[in-house]
């Protein structure tokens, strides 16, 4: 089957979001109202969600087998564990967990797909009602105070981390429900978009209905914490963004920069530690990650670093079929042919 290389070019959109995020976050950015602060906090805890809904489409493409795929989790779990001890917000490990996960659906139907997402959600749910979400977080620093406990870990990991199995891993399933569907054709690519743009929207009454503030909180569209309703906002707004992607693909073909879109986003694993190791590590040589950066510079740094990304993608590709972590992993986890 030919690639659907407008995947790639959505997965190195989600990157892009994710380093915007992620450099704001480490260099400790003051919040403003300004375009950039605004491009910012539209992305916050899109990006990443369209980052895992594409692994679960690509999922949904494949036919890769349970053990393969349970050992790329633990791959992507010791690559995540170390780094983590560079930036906490790490999303590698729990991608990990998100695999664990996606092993046990991967010859589900879609409608079972659909229902096993809808239950990771109401089990969301229900542990918000039951336990303390706050508990270990220092908003203050956004710094989590037990993390390298075993009782924090799992409490980061499943219930109130940046990327929490529930409600997160709701995310892939969706992703692998996606990926069942005829992603060539124009009807499935119109339902992506029209779908999506009416769940997005739809997601952003109810917060408007009640005027407690934690329940508007719980019931509104950001990330932190995770209600239903930012689940619902997320995928529909990463199906508009792949919807359009492959409509537009043809087009965009035409145009001969398609190859600056997709040839980053085949090696996005690569790039998201690059992102953390080179982008932070500069910045943090710089002395810039004390919260001295305005949005707009931090913006223009991240889009410099997406901009050299797509370079290095391409002159990698030249000699390389695989990225170097993409061809590391798959060397570790794949049996080899006899």
């Amino acid at each position: 089957m030919k690639r659907l290389e407008a995947l790639d070019a959505a997965r190195f959109i989600a990157f892009c979001g994710m380093v915007l995020v992620n450099f704001r976050i480490a260099a400790q950015v003051a919040p403003g109202h300004d375009w950039a602060s605004n491009l910012v906090d539209a992305l916050e805890g899109r990006a990443a969600a369209l980052f895992v809904i594409l692994a679960g489409v690509g999922l949904g493409l494949s036919s890769i087998a349970a053990d393969v795929l349970l050992r790329r989790a633990a791959f992507l779990f010791v690559l995540g564990l170390i780094n983590m001890t560079v930036f906490d917000a790490d999303i590698l490990h729990f991608y990990a967990l998100y695999f664990v996960v996606g092993a046990s659906f991967l010859s589900a139907s879609g409608r079972m797909l659909w229902l096993g997402a809808l239950g990771i959600v109401a089990l969301a749910v229900l542990a918000n009602l039951i336990f303390d979400y706050e508990r270990g977080w220092d908003w203050s620093t956004l710094s989590y105070t037990d993390l390298w406990t075993l009782p924090g870990f799992l409490r980061n990991a499943i219930f109130n981390g940046w990327h929490p199995v529930l409600p997160w891993a709701a995310f892939l399933l969706i992703g692998m429900a996606i990926g069942r569907s005829q992603l060539r054709t124009i009807c499935i690519q119109h339902r992506l978009i029209m779908w999506g743009f009416g769940a997005a929207v739809l997601a952003l009454f109810p917060q408007r209905l009640v005027s407690d503030p934690e329940l508007v909180a719980y019931l509104g569209t950001a990330s932190i914490p995770p209600g239903p309703f930012y689940i619902l906002a997320s995928t529909g707004s990463a199906c508009v963004v792949i919807g359009l992607l492959l409509k537009l693909w043809p087009k965009i073909e035409k145009l001969r920069f398609g190859s600056a879109l997709t040839a980053p986003g085949r090696q996005s694993l690569t790039l998201y530690v690059a992102h953390i190791l080179i982008g932070m590590g500069l910045l943090e040589e710089l002395g810039l990650l004390n919260g001295t950066l305005k949005p707009t510079q931090i913006v223009v740094y991240a889009l410099g670093f997406c901009a050299l990304s797509s370079g290095f993608a391409l002159l990698w590709f030249r000699r390389f079929k695989r990225g170097p972590l993409e061809a590391l992993m798959r060397r570790v986890t794949e049996p080899r042919k006899a």
